[in-house]
C-alpha cells in the first residue's frame, strides 16, 4: 500500500486533486485508516489513474470520464479513443499551421507594399508551342502532385522538358482551398499521351505584361501586387488565364531564394 503523497508522486497528481477524486467518486482510496483518516491506495489502482489522465486530456468532463469507466473500458477501447483524439489533434495542428502561414504571408505581401517596386514590367509576345500537360482543379498543395505526375510520364519515356515548364491557372475568381490548375512541358516532336497527360498546341500570347519574380513561392503575392497596379495604371486589362513560366525551380540543393519565376498576364487595350 502507498501513502496519498507516495501515490501522488507516482501517478503524477497532486494530493488535492486525489483528495477531489475521492470525494467525487472517480478514484477511492484502497483503504482509508478508520482513527487517523489516512489515505492508502493500492498498485492495482495506477491503470485507473492512467486512464482518468487519458480521458481528461481527451478533454472529457470528469462525469463523462467516471461513466467511462464504469464501464469497465478494456486497453483496446481506450487505445482507440486516444488514437481517435490523435488524429483530431493533428487535423486541428494542421489547420492552425497552415493559418500561421497564410498570415506570414499576408504580412510579407504588406512589407512589399510599403518598399519601391524593383521589377521591371513589359509588354511581350509568347508564341505558340507545343506541351505535355496535366490539368486538375487541386489544392495549392496538389499542384506539386501534378508537376510530379507529368514529369514521371516523361521520364518513364526517356523525355525531358524543351523549356522551362509552366503553369497555367484558369479561375476566373477566388475559389476556396482549390485552383483549377495546368503544369505543362514544352515538348518536341511526337509524344504520345497517356493517362492524364495530354499533348497539345498552347496558344500564343499577342501581348502578356510579364515580370520576374525571384524568391520563394509563398512571396510571389507582392509581386503580382505589382504588376496588377502596373496593368491598372497603363491602360490594360486581363484577357485570359495567368502564366507562370518555372525559369528556375525547385532542384536538389537549390534554396527557394534562388528560385526565378515569369509571371505572363495576358492583356489587351482598355
Amino acid at each position: 500500500m502507498f501513502k496519498i503523497g507516495e501515490f501522488s508522486r507516482f501517478s503524477q497528481v497532486t494530493v488535492k486533486t486525489l483528495r477531489y477524486y475521492d470525494e467525487i467518486g472517480l478514484l477511492k482510496p484502497a483503504e482509508v485508516d478508520p482513527f487517523t483518516g489516512y489515505r492508502y491506495y493500492s498498485a492495482s489502482q495506477f491503470p485507473r489513474i492512467h486512464r482518468i489522465l487519458a480521458l481528461k486530456d481527451l478533454g472529457l468532463t470528469l462525469e463523462q470520464i467516471g461513466d467511462l469507466l464504469e464501464g469497465d473500458l478494456t486497453p483496446d477501447q481506450i487505445r482507440g479513443i486516444l488514437r481517435m483524439k490523435q488524429t483530431e489533434i493533428r487535423q486541428q495542428v494542421a489547420a492552425e499551421q497552415a493559418r500561421l502561414t497564410r498570415v506570414e504571408q499576408r504580412l510579407r505581401q504588406i512589407e512589399q507594399e510599403e518598399a519601391m517596386p524593383t521589377q521591371e514590367v513589359i509588354i511581350k509576345r509568347v508564341p505558340t508551342q507545343t506541351i505535355a500537360s496535366v490539368r486538375d482543379t487541386v489544392s495549392t498543395e496538389g499542384i506539386g502532385q501534378l508537376f510530379g505526375e507529368l514529369f514521371g510520364y516523361l521520364g518513364r519515356l526517356g523525355l525531358g522538358p524543351a523549356g522551362p515548364p509552366v503553369g497555367i491557372y484558369y479561375d476566373g475568381e477566388f475559389h476556396e482551398g482549390v485552383i483549377d490548375a495546368e503544369i505543362a512541358a514544352p515538348v518536341v516532336g511526337s509524344v504520345p499521351e497517356g493517362g492524364r497527360v495530354k499533348v497539345r498546341e498552347l496558344p500564343g500570347v499577342n501581348q502578356a505584361a510579364s515580370i520576374i519574380h525571384e524568391g520563394a513561392y509563398e512571396d510571389v503575392g507582392g509581386t503580382y501586387g505589382q504588376l496588377l497596379k502596373w496593368i491598372e495604371a497603363n491602360g490594360y486589362r486581363i484577357a485570359g488565364p495567368i502564366r507562370e513560366v518555372y525559369v528556375q525551380g525547385p532542384e536538389p540543393g537549390r534554396d527557394p531564394s534562388d528560385y526565378v519565376t515569369e509571371i505572363q498576364f495576358p492583356v489587351e487595350q482598355v
